[in-house]
C-alpha cells in the first residue's frame, strides 16, 4: 500500500474545489488506485471504493470534498496546515481514506462514500442515503477528536407578506406590508414558546433566526410585497417540512387581516438536513469514543449524517475544531489544523473499525 497522510493532505489543501471538484475528485480516484484501490463515480458524482465481504456488519465512512469560497493556499507551520479545507473537511477526509485503506476487516465489509457537495446543495448526500444501506455510519468533520452523536438539523426559507400597493399618503396601515413585518417578527419571536418542539434531551433547544428584509422601492410609495428571510435549527421530531407548514399556519392566525403571508423553503427542490441523534449505548459510539478518547457529545452545526441517521446509528467525528478561543476556524481565514490531530483521527477509526469488523 502506498499511502502517506500528510502528503496527501497536503496535496488535498493545495487543490482548489470550491467551485469545481474535478480536480480533487481526480486526486481522490488516483490516490485510491496507487494504494490498489479502485473505486467509482456515481450519477450525483459521489467517490465510492469497498473492502471485505457481506458476510458481517457493513460500516461506511462519509465526508466530504467540497469546500467554501474563497480558496485560501496551503501554508505550513511546523505540524500545523492551514489553508481551505485544511479542517473542513479535508483534514477528516485524510483521516478517514487513511483508516479505509488501514483497516483489515475480517468480518464484515467496509465502503468508503465521499460527496461532492456538501457546502451547497447536499445532493450527493441525499443520494447515499437512498441507495446506500449499513449497520453504522462514521461523518468526518472537525469535531476536535469528540464523538458527536447528534446535530440539531437547518433549512432557510422566506416569509413573504403580501398588501395593497400604493401611494404613501392613502394606503392604510393595515393593507401597509411594512407594519406586517412587526407582527411576523413577534410571532418569530415567540414561535418556539408558544408552537416548537420541546428542548430536546441531547440537542436542546431549537433556533428560529431572522436574518434579511427587503421591500419598497421609494419613500413615498407603500410596497405591495415585503420578504424576510430566516434560518431555522431544529430539533427532533420536526423536520424542515413539517416546520413550513406549522409556521405557514401560525403566522396566518397573526398577521392583520388586511394581508396575505407564505412560508416558502429555500431551493425547496434540494434536501434540508433534518435534526439525529444517535443513542450513546451504541456499539459505534463506545468503539470510536474508547479508541479516540474523546468526548460524546453533539457536534455544533448541520451536518450530511442527517441523510445516514435514518438507517442506521451514525456518528459524527474528526480532527480540527470548527472554532477556537480566537473564533471561527472552519470557513474562515485563518482555516487551519494540526497534522498529528488527523493522525490520531486516523488510529482512532482503523481501532473502531477493526473492533466492529472482526
Amino acid at each position: 500500500m502506498s499511502f502517506d497522510i500528510t502528503t496527501f493532505h497536503a496535496e488535498a489543501v493545495r487543490t482548489p474545489s470550491h467551485d469545481d471538484v474535478s480536480a480533487m475528485r481526480e486526486l481522490l480516484l488516483e490516490t485510491l488506485r496507487e494504494a490498489g484501490r479502485e473505486a467509482e463515480v456515481d450519477a450525483r458524482g459521489n467517490v465510492l471504493a469497498t473492502r471485505g465481504s457481506d458476510d458481517g456488519p457493513h460500516i461506511v465512512l462519509n465526508t466530504h470534498f467540497d469546500t467554501v469560497a474563497p480558496h485560501v493556499p496551503y501554508d505550513r507551520d511546523g505540524d500545523t496546515v492551514y489553508g481551505r479545507g485544511a479542517c473542513d473537511a479535508k483534514g477528516p477526509l485524510a483521516a478517514l481514506l487513511a483508516a479505509f485503506l488501514r483497516a483489515e476487516p475480517t468480518a464484515g465489509r467496509l465502503t468508503l462514500a465521499l460527496t461532492p457537495d456538501e457546502e451547497t446543495l447536499m445532493t450527493g448526500a441525499e443520494h447515499l442515503g437512498e441507495t446506500l444501506s449499513a449497520d453504522g455510519y462514521v461523518v468526518g468533520e472537525p469535531t476536535e477528536l469528540d464523538v458527536c452523536v447528534a446535530a440539531r438539523g437547518q433549512c432557510e426559507g422566506t416569509i413573504t407578506l403580501e398588501g395593497e400597493a400604493g401611494h404613501a399618503a392613502s394606503v392604510p396601515a393595515a393593507a401597509n406590508p411594512v407594519f406586517g413585518l412587526a407582527d411576523v417578527l413577534e410571532a418569530l419571536r415567540s414561535y418556539d414558546r408558544e408552537a416548537g418542539p420541546d428542548s430536546d434531551p441531547v440537542l436542546g433547544e431549537p433556533k428560529l433566526t431572522p436574518s434579511a428584509l427587503s421591500g419598497g422601492e421609494a419613500p413615498n410609495r407603500v410596497p405591495g410585497t415585503c420578504r424576510l428571510t430566516f434560518d431555522r435549527r431544529n430539533v427532533p421530531p420536526e423536520t424542515s417540512d413539517s416546520f413550513r407548514e406549522e409556521l405557514q399556519a401560525y403566522l396566518e392566525a397573526r398577521v392583520p387581516d388586511g394581508l396575505s403571508v407564505s412560508v416558502e423553503l429555500i431551493r425547496p427542490d434540494t434536501p434540508f438536513p433534518d435534526p439525529f441523534v444517535t443513542d450513546e449505548d451504541e456499539p459505534l459510539v463506545g468503539a470510536l469514543e474508547a479508541a479516540s478518547g474523546g468526548e460524546v457529545r453533539p457536534f455544533g452545526a448541520a451536518t450530511e449524517a442527517s441523510f445516514f441517521a435514518r438507517d442506521a446509528p451514525t456518528v459524527v467525528f474528526g480532527p480540527g475544531a470548527l472554532a477556537d478561543a480566537e473564533g471561527p476556524v472552519a470557513h474562515a481565514e485563518r482555516e487551519y489544523v494540526r497534522l498529528p490531530e488527523v493522525e490520531t483521527a486516523a488510529d482512532a477509526v482503523t481501532e473502531s473499525l477493526e473492533s466492529l469488523l472482526s
